[in-house]
């Protein structure tokens, strides 16, 4: 899996008052927080932690603007504003080391944000210190994680920009890892769950890399997790794996290889099921989800959710497919009161 360091297009000192970053910053000549921000990228010097982001966005003429950062996680959709006006649009995000993948490289220091869109349109920008932000965890793989390089992308990556001012997304999904791997890896599991702060839900999706993993193991493991965040007073939700692209003659995904049927015979999403049902444990069913989404989509129209014609990839998604499954995640939340509707945006 390709990986990558984000290079530091500007650099400001914020020196020791690191929990405000007011919007006069960088002269206090009324540039609103632009002298954080060059060539589309702001960069803000702060340790790790949860910000809370304030931007102020329009200009003369109509525009259309994005917010990215870090390892290329999506923030803020892209929001229209007509000519002469200005809207203000809040996020919470995670700035952690390494700022990705869990084993991947650490980046660079600090919270790095791009300005983007189709006309961007940046009027002003302010960080925070978070105050009482409800963090989610992201437990899983390749299909989950902050993926380093385009086409690639995991769903993960894309759920922040569904959220509002409050809510974060901490995802520590990890490139290749299965159930096994996860909790023997001490720069995964044992890194994670001693930041679990009660109330805060943990999703767990992994399955697709337990290829060689037998049923028995592959329960306890799910159950070891579970518990390990019931522990810390988490909350924790199993995810069913996302469903592989593998299309039978008459159009339908009934196969050993699109549902996750490993070789030994384990069916990953029915034994997921199986512990969430036994431990009282919220279920998101993305197997059955992004099952229904790709069938309905046919052979050709959902080539587009995965890397098939980029990489004849019918496993990892692309910007598009990340982006349509971390809404399927948002509405699985905001049922399951896991996150209050007012803080998710629609659409």
């Amino acid at each position: 899996m390709r990986r990558f360091s984000i290079a530091v297009v500007a650099a400001v000192t914020l020196g020791t008052a690191l929990s405000s970053v007011p919007a006069h910053a960088g002269g206090g000549n009324g540039d609103r927080g632009l002298a954080h921000c060059t060539a589309g990228t702001c960069h803000f010097d702060v340790p790790p932690g949860t910000y809370d982001v304030r931007v102020t966005l329009g200009g003369k003429a109509a525009s259309g603007t994005s917010v990215s950062g870090e390892t290329r996680r999506s923030l803020l959709p892209e929001t229209a504003v007509p000519a002469g006006e200005r809207v203000t649009r809040s996020f919470t995000v995670n700035v952690r080391t390494p700022e990705g993948e869990p084993t991947g490289p650490a980046g660079t220091p600090g919270l790095d944000l791009r300005i983007g869109g189709s006309a961007p349109a940046l009027a002003g920008i302010e960080v925070k210190r978070a105050r009482q932000a409800r963090q989610i965890f992201l437990v899983g793989d390749s299909t989950v994680c902050d993926q380093p390089g385009d086409p690639y992308s995991g769903w993960g990556q894309q759920l922040p920009q569904y959220l509002r001012e409050g809510v974060s997304v901490a995802n520590y999904a990890d490139s290749g890892e299965s159930t096994v791997s996860y909790l023997g890896n001490p720069q995964l599991w044992a890194t994670v769950r001693p930041l679990i702060r009660p109330g805060d839900p943990v999703l767990v999706q992994l399955a697709h890399n337990d290829k060689t993993t037998d049923e028995a193991t592959y329960r306890a493991n799910l159950e070891t997790l579970v518990a390990g965040i019931r522990e810390r007073g988490g909350q924790p939700v199993l995810v069913t794996p996302i469903v592989r692209r593998w299309f039978n003659p008459d159009g339908t995904l009934n196969n050993g290889t699109a549902l996750l049927v490993n070789g030994l015979g384990v069916d990953h999403p029915a034994v997921t099921r199986s512990v969430a049902a036994a431990r009282d444990v919220p279920l998101i069913d993305l197997t059955a989800k992004t099952k229904a989404l790709v069938e309905s989509l046919g052979v050709e129209g959902s080539k587009a959710l995965y890397l098939t014609n980029e990489a004849r990839d019918n496993t990892h998604t692309s910007v598009r497919g990340a982006t349509a499954y971390a809404a399927l995640v948002r509405d699985e939340l905001v049922t399951r009161h896991l996150v209050p509707k007012g803080k998710v945006r629609v659409g």
